[in-house]
């Protein structure tokens, strides 16, 4: 098994996950529908919880005793969180900019390529923490600032390389379409080619970095985007990966109790053999996935980050059909 879901608890922890991935969808679906649900979402809770963050390490510093004990400091203290966060949240602006054609940058043609700027960038953060281990615990452990034992080996190189890898799977930058109801910014050439490898590789990142974590980021906020993408929202995947991400990343950093110390807290196995299986799995997927696009683009005889190499695909064609 990946997990540890067995024992007195396993029902919560299923009814945790199950939460967590219908939650997920239901903020989703507010937040993307309409421009006061967005707005609320990704630019009023983040203002509020900036000045949260700033109290509590202020109040820290100076030795206040709430502070020192408050769940986010003691349990949420890693870079790569904060990092996430505010770039996840960042994208999620940029799609509504992009999306309800806000200003000179949302009606521009080079603000287009801005969604893979900021899905390369929220991919890199996980690629530099996945080395970070390697590099910190070449074939034993070490222990993070949150007090989670993480493994280095080469699943971390593995798992690096095919988030670069998966970087290059981007296609078609600048093939950004809104929805006819202007509820959606579209990406019809971001296809289930792209999104199963990014799954594999983002879920084996979750595995090696966020062994504590994984059950609920690795699986439920993966699959709640992706489902929505394969079910009613075609070509809308990338604004629902970020979304989520954005929600969840705030929900965690408030309320870190729920996944490291309650009935719902899941562990993975956290064995060095199934975190490199999971890895090599993840880096074939990615390599498969770029060599497909390669020869697609090859046959085509275009730039496939230029240019839109899934054109008359199933995935592709249901999308485009969404475009105002």
């Amino acid at each position: 098994m990946l997990f540890q879901v067995y024992g007195d608890n396993a029902v919560w922890q299923w009814i945790g996950w199950i939460l967590v991935f219908c939650c997920l969808i239901g903020a989703n679906e507010l937040a993307r529908r309409t421009k006061t649900g967005g707005i609320i979402a990704f630019l009023v809770v983040p203002a509020i919880l900036t000045v949260y963050f700033v109290t509590i390490y202020v109040a820290a510093a100076a030795g206040a005793d709430w502070a020192l004990n408050n769940p986010t400091y003691v349990h949420m203290t890693s870079w790569f969180h904060y990092a996430k966060l505010y770039a996840a949240t960042a994208g999620c602006i940029g799609f509504m900019a992009l999306k309800y054609r806000w200003g000179k940058i949302g009606k521009s043609d080079w603000f287009k390529c801005f969604p893979f700027v900021i899905v390369a960038i929220n991919i890199l953060i996980a690629v530099v923490s996945d080395f970070e281990s390697a590099f910190r615990a070449w074939g034993t452990t070490w222990v993070s600032t949150e007090g989670v034992t993480l493994m280095g080996g080469w699943h971390n190189v593995f798992n690096g390389v095919a988030g670069i890898i998966n970087i290059a799977c981007m296609t078609g930058w600048f093939g950004i379409y809104v929805s006819k109801k202007k509820d959606d910014m579209l990406w019809p050439d971001m296809t289930w080619v792209f999104i199963v490898a990014y799954d594999l590789w983002n879920f084996c990142y979750t595995y090696n970095c966020l062994p504590t974590h994984s059950w609920y980021c690795g699986l439920a906020l993966l699959l709640a985007p992706t489902v929505a993408n394969f079910f009613w929202n075609k070509g809308g995947w990338i604004q629902n990966r970020a979304n989520t991400l954005a929600i969840w990343c705030m929900f965690a950093q408030v309320f870190p109790m729920f996944q490291d110390y309650s009935v719902f807290s899941t562990q993975s196995v956290n064995n060095p053999n199934v975190n490199l299986t999971v890895s090599l799995i993840a880096l074939v997927a990615n390599v498969l996935a770029l060599g497909y696009i390669l020869v697609r683009a090859k046959k085509q005889g275009v730039n496939p980050w230029i240019q839109e190499v899934f054109k008359g695909t199933k995935d592709y064609e249901q999308a485009i059909a969404r475009a105002a």
